[in-house]
């Protein structure tokens, strides 16, 4: 288990010592499966399973499994290049995918497991995706929308049905080897999609050194990630970047095993137990599971083995760092990044002291700066977008099939993240707001574009904004501001006629929380909705 990070006593000397190694030959499986499937049975996944049964799997039998789906992909076809997607919740048979998607040269696309028919057929078919792996929840929400996906070839699901193969029975009749491609650091691995403000979601892009790149951000706030005997978990679904790159695959990357378990809604009392009982040694908890851990009473009671405690996604007040301290003994290291160029910023207990509001200091390996949107660097102190110099191993390849979207992401050689901060003289970066009126909910990061878009399809909606109103639990709670067809009356009913709409066809996560109705929506001379306006009256009747 060798750290990227260099060893030092500050963060100065750890940052100057600091070197990027990534070879011409790069392949995910490769780097987080097949060098330590030696034989020898090291452990890769803990899986708890909905029974309550245990699956102890190593990195010989995670080898195996991949290569046997490798081969069954290929023989339905799918060969390097085409897009499969991965419609799993935290399994091992969604780690097996994506290593067998990688292994392919072939790119994986994971899909959240709360999304709708809607979100789900825009997804597969902009991607065009050649292949889906599923469970039974996921084929039921793939049947009404299969004819809608030319591209797709075959769907492999767990105990088969509706059209789909089995996926035991076709891993079964594969053979256990397969050869891994000859893939270079930026040829392309991996697609996940991000919701913007306007219009669909964008798939980011990233080569195979994505997970290279990841590895400082993990082992920083992580406290020297990997240390002997560390076990790694997190709620976070593997289908975000936050659970696969910030926890699964660099921890399969350092030979170090990673709990696996599938948890439908979260359970803070149950986290706690969990972590007590298997002796979990590295966490990320996204903030609204702190919050809600935080009202566990006397949370010393269960117990733990903890290490090493990330957050990210939300800041975190000085109130629930203290909190953090007294419930784990430990600090809670807050980190920053986004899906197209993730863990870029971070907090480091053991070597710089932290600041509250602060998500700490830029990455060894990333160049992070606040510049002026024309890309010219403002001064310490100053607020300005969040902004990561390009060539980075971190940084995606580009927007899927939206070469303008791509481009207008960069200035010079900066990409522009369209967060506002500030940096102070140490370098220490405290986040402000969102240019672009992303809505961070829950740890979710939600694009109001796709939400507004889906809702006017309601046949009650003339017109919609969607926004973030301030929400102790969640950080924000997704608003809709509706304007009604002429005829039709904003009523409670139609408030849960609006959420149940979006909770069932779009996803779960996305449904509007609260509903306003009005006569009209402010807008700019060129019509584009004020949803800075809508936020600033919404926020100021609330009591």
């Amino acid at each position: 288990m060798t750290a990227l990070l260099p060893p030092g006593d500050s963060y100065d000397e750890v940052r100057a010592r600091f070197r990027w190694h990534i070879p011409a030959r790069c392949n995910i499986a490769e780097e987080a499966c097949d060098r330590w499937a030696d034989g020898s049975g090291r452990l890769a996944l803990i899986h708890l399973r909905d029974d309550g049964g245990v699956e102890r799997i190593s990195f010989d039998e995670l080898h195996a499994r991949s290569c046997r789906l490798a081969n069954a992909f290929a023989a339905h076809g799918i060969a390097r290049g085409d897009r499969i997607a991965v419609l799993l919740p935290q399994s091992p048979e969604a780690a097996v995918a994506h290593l067998a998607a990688y292994r392919m040269g072939a790119i994986a696309v994971p899909l959240f497991q709360l999304f709708g028919e809607d979100a789900l057929r825009f997804r597969l078919a902009d991607c065009g995706a050649a292949a889906i792996v599923t469970d039974a929840a996921g084929l039921a929400k793939l049947a009404p929308i299969r004819g809608q996906l030319p591209a797709l070839r075959v769907i492999l699901a767990l105990g088969g049905g509706d059209g789909a193969r089995d996926l035991a029975g076709e891993m079964a009749r594969a053979r256990d080897s397969h050869a891994c491609a000859a893939t270079g650091p930026d040829d392309p691995a991996l697609i996940i999609y991000t919701s913007g403000t306007t219009g669909s979601p964008k798939g980011a892009l990233h080569g195979h050194r994505v997970l290279r790149g990841h590895l400082p951000g993990v082992e920083l706030p992580q406290e020297r990630f990997p240390q002997p005997g560390d076990l790694f978990w997190t709620p976070a679904d593997w289908a975000w970047i936050g659970g696969l790159l910030d926890v699964l695959l660099p921890s399969l990357f350092h030979g170090v095993p990673v709990l696996c378990h599938r948890m439908p809604k979260f359970d803070p009392e149950h986290a706690f137990a969990l972590m007590a009982k298997h002796a979990v040694r590295n966490v990320f908890l996204p903030p609204t599971a702190l919050r809600l851990m935080r009202a566990v009473p006397n949370p010393t009671r269960f117990g733990h083995a903890l290490r090493s405690l990330g957050s990210g996604g939300e800041t975190l007040g000085a109130e629930m760092l203290d909190w953090g301290r007294a419930a784990f003994g430990l600090p809670i290291n807050e980190f920053y990044g986004q899906t197209e160029c993730n863990l870029v910023v971070s907090n480091a207990a053991f070597l710089f002291p932290q600041r509250p509001g602060s998500m700490g200091r830029a990455v060894p390996g990333h160049d992070v700066a606040i510049l002026a949107e024309d890309g010219t660097p403002r001064p310490a102190g100053a607020e300005g977008i969040v902004a990561v110099r390009a060539p980075d191993p971190v940084m995606f390849l580009g927007y899927w099939n939206r070469p303008d979207d791509t481009r207008a992401k960069y200035v010079g050689d900066w990409l522009l993240t369209g967060d506002r901060a500030t940096m102070d003289e140490d370098g220490y970066v405290t986040f402000l707001g969102r240019d672009d009126d992303v809505i961070t909910s829950a740890g979710y990061r939600i694009g109001p574009g796709e939400v507004e878009d889906f809702l006017l399809s309601h046949p009650a909606v003339a017109q919609v904004a969607v926004i973030g109103l301030p929400d102790p639990l969640r950080t924000e709670r997704v608003t809709a501001v509706v304007v009604p067809k002429p005829g039709v009356v904003g009523d409670a009913a139609l408030a849960e006629s609006i959420q149940h709409f979006v909770r069932t066809r779009l996803a779960a996560h996305l449904y509007p929380r609260q509903v306003e109705f009005r006569d009209s929506l402010p807008q700019t001379a060129t019509g584009k909705i004020m949803r800075g306006v809508l936020r600033k009256a919404l926020s100021e009747q609330e009591p």
